[in-house]
């Protein structure tokens, strides 16, 4: 069968497996996003090849119009713009290789996502969640640090248990944070942070890692690389024990250190190199934010509110 077939064994058809290639080694996504595309690809690869499609050159507009329009029902809105996001980047990488006449997906647009602001905890909330851990034992002593580290830094679950001992610096008080591209960036860590990652490392640490000792920062009960579900789970369990929504998550802690910092007087700009942010125009949802917040505050406590 030519290259280009959508049939392979049942496996994701080569090209799929050339671009996934692409995405790591030349544009340096990171590994869930790659994964993320892996599945929606998979997906429409799988849809496309049961109406008897054999060849992406033969894919035109009509098909991926109609796989949008019937395949995706029910999905929500974010997830059918992730979806939509990997087939146009595979389409561009084709014709970009020549390997497809026309680009099907050139002129289909993305679904409106609404404009929702996203969850905050209060700072009560933040207090109550970040004295939970148990801080007599490895595990609790990892999970104050862990969450001390997330809300003083707003760093990603992903960044975090990617950290390595050499993007910390204690003395200065400071993570030299690794994120999307592959891009750098230097984030304070804060007085209590700080003190929680040193007790962390200084007694909790080494008593997980045992024998098995590794680069990896944070480590899960059994001495290996602590996952980001696992740090999931983590924060949910802790947050149950408080009292905090269910829905909190580690992101839900990235967005209130973003939103405290703004309530407190800090600059967009600075915000947006904290959060590694490439366009300001991500970080500005967080103002919106601050100003609900604000009013709601205003509303309940202002004896002309």
């Amino acid at each position: 069968m030519a290259q280009g077939s959508l049939r392979r064994g049942g496996a994701v058809d080569r090209l799929v497996d050339r671009f996934l290639t692409y995405l790591v080694s030349e544009r340096r996504l990171s590994p869930h996003t790659v994964s993320a595309y892996a599945s929606d690809l998979a997906h429409l690869t799988d849809y496309l090849s049961k109406r008897g499609l054999e060849s992406w050159r033969q894919v035109g507009r009509e098909e991926l119009s109609d796989y949008f329009r019937q395949a995706l029902q029910g999905l929500h809105a974010r997830s059918r713009a992730r979806r939509l996001a990997a087939v146009r980047s595979f389409f561009r990488f084709l014709e970009s290789k020549d390997l497809i006449d026309t680009n099907p997906a050139a002129r289909i647009t993305f679904p409106k996502i609404p404009a929702t602001l996203p969850k905050v905890l209060s700072g009560e909330q933040v207090e109550a969640l970040l004295n939970m851990p148990d801080g007599a034992n490895p595990l609790g002593m990892r999970d104050r640090a862990i969450l001390e580290i997330l809300y003083a830094t707003g760093i990603r679950v992903s960044e975090l248990v990617d950290l390595r001992f050499a993007q910390i610096n204690l003395e200065a008080g400071y993570l030299i944070v690794r994120g999307k591209g592959d891009k750098e960036r230097l984030v304070p860590l804060g007085e209590y942070a700080l003190d929680a990652l040193k007790t962390y490392l200084e007694w909790g640490r080494p008593q997980l890692a045992g024998r098995r000792d590794r680069d990896v920062v944070f480590l899960n009960a059994r001495g290996g690389r602590l996952s980001r579900q696992g740090v999931w789970k983590m924060v949910k369990k802790h947050a149950a024990a408080v009292g905090v929504p269910k829905t909190v998550s580690p992101h839900v802690l990235r967005h209130s250190f973003a939103t405290h910092l703004l309530e407190n007087g800090a600059d967009l700009r600075s915000l947006q190199v904290m959060l590694g942010h490439a366009d300001i125009g991500t970080t500005q949802i967080y103002t919106a934010v601050a100003r609900e917040r604000l009013k709601k505050i205003h509303q309940a406590h202002h004896p002309r509110g």
